[in-house]
């Protein structure tokens, strides 16, 4: 599946405020999902040393397709298309391996 077909077959399944003029709303599920996955990885390492059994990644998974709902509400709701924005993001980032830039800091390097 393409992302921007993701995209387009996710925003069926879009019910929340003011859709359609609202970024905030998946802006804020976005950052709520991805702690939702650093909580898991940490009771990874608090409970299971660090063993990253089939159960949790499943469960890991899931969270991660939550982050990509958001992230495809939040990229309709600025009017970008998800193709686009990974076609560009790779292109950013070999161009940064090609130049040796891959390490440090900064979005212009």
């Amino acid at each position: 599946m393409k992302f921007s077909e993701y995209q387009e077959k996710s925003r069926v399944t879009a019910l929340y405020p003011d859709k359609d003029n609202n970024f905030v709303y998946p802006t804020l599920g976005l950052v709520g999902e991805s702690g939702e996955i650093a909580e898991k990885i940490k009771k990874v390492l608090r409970d299971n040393n660090g063993e990253l059994t089939e159960d949790k990644k499943t469960e890991i998974g899931k969270e991660l397709g939550d982050v990509l709902w958001y992230i495809a509400q939040l990229s309709t709701e600025l009017d970008m298309n998800l193709d686009k924005i990974a076609q560009g993001n790779i292109e950013k980032l070999y161009s940064r391996l090609e130049r040796g830039k891959i390490g440090g800091s900064g979005d212009n390097r």
